[in-house]
């Protein structure tokens, strides 16, 4: 027997809830040399401000993605839902995938726009629908 299916706000639930365990992990991992002041060039250094960055961008996201679980938790499974839905899961994952590229690849940083539009398009898209829900 089939259980249900999953709905968007719960996809971003999760989404949230990996966020906070890689943004714990990643800190973790880099925190460990983070002591040395050379460490990735120096506090003020190319690599290691993209790199914490990319460690914070875990934990941001991982909160606009409960925002969204959150705010939508009793609309179902609506199919106006998952567009906005996968947009903010899919910047959690691109966001912090740029940056940790962009540290040791420079040239990385000139696709900073992708995680950046699908970020704006979720957020946006979901004004439109609770804009909508309270009939404006």
């Amino acid at each position: 027997m089939k259980g249900p299916a999953m709905t968007a706000p719960q996809l971003n639930l999760i989404a949230a809830w990996v966020g906070i365990a890689l943004g714990m992990a990643s800190g973790a991992v880099i925190g460990l040399k983070f002591h040395d002041e050379n460490f990735l060039g120096g506090f003020a250094g190319w690599r290691r401000r993209l790199i914490r960055l990319g460690h914070i961008s875990f934990f941001g996201l991982a909160f606009v993605n409960l925002a969204f679980a959150l705010t939508f938790q009793n609309a179902g499974n609506t199919s106006e839902l998952w567009t906005p839905a996968w947009c903010l899961v899919l910047g959690a994952v691109a966001m912090p995938s740029v940056c940790f590229a962009s540290a040791f690849f420079k040239p990385a940083r000139q696709v900073f726009f992708v995680p950046v539009g699908l970020l704006l398009t979720g957020v946006v898209w979901s004004v439109v629908l609770q804009l909508r829900a309270v009939g404006l």
